[in-house]
């Protein structure tokens, strides 16, 4: 029973994935709710694929096949299920925030780090606890009996 969603998912400022491209499927779900679990198909999964969709560009794409590969299906799927709340609705929510969540993170570039160098109190700081350390370990040593 997979059909696609209504809406397209807005991932942040990157980019929309229109929704005929996000497949969305139901299924039993294990969580709260008694009998109500057992008869109704409260779970929802939703599968974009990354490989074959036309929204992200090229680095994108790069970027999230390489940081979403223990999540993508051999296809280039990706996969999120939800099935905490006794809700559909609810459900298809949570599946889509978590979507975007991991979207969004795997599209994240990091920032370029800036070497810096020591302050010259950082210096001597480290300095000046090795003199004490070296201090310390001077005095451990045989006792001579001058020294008692």
């Amino acid at each position: 029973m997979a059909n696609t969603f209504e809406q397209d998912l807005e991932v942040g400022r990157y980019f929309s994935i229109p929704a005929d491209e996000i497949e969305e499927a139901a299924s039993r779900s294990s969580g709260p709710g008694g009998q109500h679990v057992n008869k109704s198909n409260t779970r929802v999964s939703l599968r974009w694929n990354v490989t074959r969709s036309t929204v992200p560009t090229p680095s994108q794409r790069a970027r999230l096949l390489e940081r979403l590969r223990v999540r993508l299906t051999r296809e280039g799927d990706l996969i999120v299920h939800a099935g905490r709340m006794r809700s559909r609705a609810r459900n298809r929510d949570d599946a889509r925030a978590r979507m975007v969540e991991l979207l969004c993170e795997a599209l994240l570039e990091n920032a370029e780090r800036r070497q810096t160098r020591p302050s010259r109190n950082s210096k001597l700081r480290v300095k000046k606890a090795k003199s004490i350390r070296g201090e310390i370990k001077r005095g451990r040593g045989r006792v001579s009996r001058d020294d008692q």
